[in-house]
């Protein structure tokens, strides 16, 4: 199954194939059933079929698959998402509301790193965190005085 047609990123089902219990009858030529109990098909050495445990091909264990999903961005680059703590959402919104939602004062440049590194994230991460979240923020920018002040 692969994603819709519309975003950058689809999901792409691969199996990953198992092989258990070794499932060969050692007493066929009595008429009887019985197993070497050999519990899992375990590689030998040379990266043959023959199980290194009982000495069996890999055909006689018993096979299981376990469909395994990958996320992969168009152009094969995985990309990583941030995780934010509340507390460090919390910290960022008041710090970024102080910033007026620029991070492009030179002044503050070792305030802002400060807080970063007591934040536990990165410079950059931040900046697009700030990116992503001024306009949804309850930022006091737009209050009536403002306003006022602008259309003078």
């Amino acid at each position: 199954m692969e994603g819709g047609s519309g975003g950058g990123e689809r999901e792409k089902w691969n199996s990953v194939s198992v092989y258990r219990e070794c499932l060969r009858n050692h007493a066929a030529s009595l008429g009887s059933y019985a197993t070497d109990g050999c519990g899992e098909f375990t590689v030998d050495g040379a990266g043959g079929l023959q199980c290194a445990a009982c000495g069996c091909h890999r055909n006689f264990h018993r096979k299981v698959k376990y469909p395994v999903a990958e996320h992969e961005e168009y152009g094969g680059k995985k990309r990583f998402r941030s995780k934010f703590t509340a507390d460090q959402k919390e910290k960022m919104l008041g710090f970024a509301e102080k910033l007026g939602w620029k991070l492009q004062r030179k002044d503050l440049n070792d305030e802002i790193e400060r807080f970063c590194r007591s934040v536990g994230v990165s410079r950059q991460v931040f900046k697009v965190w700030m990116h992503n979240h001024k306009n949804s923020s309850s930022s006091s920018s737009s209050t009536p005085a403002n306003v006022s002040s602008l259309t003078q």
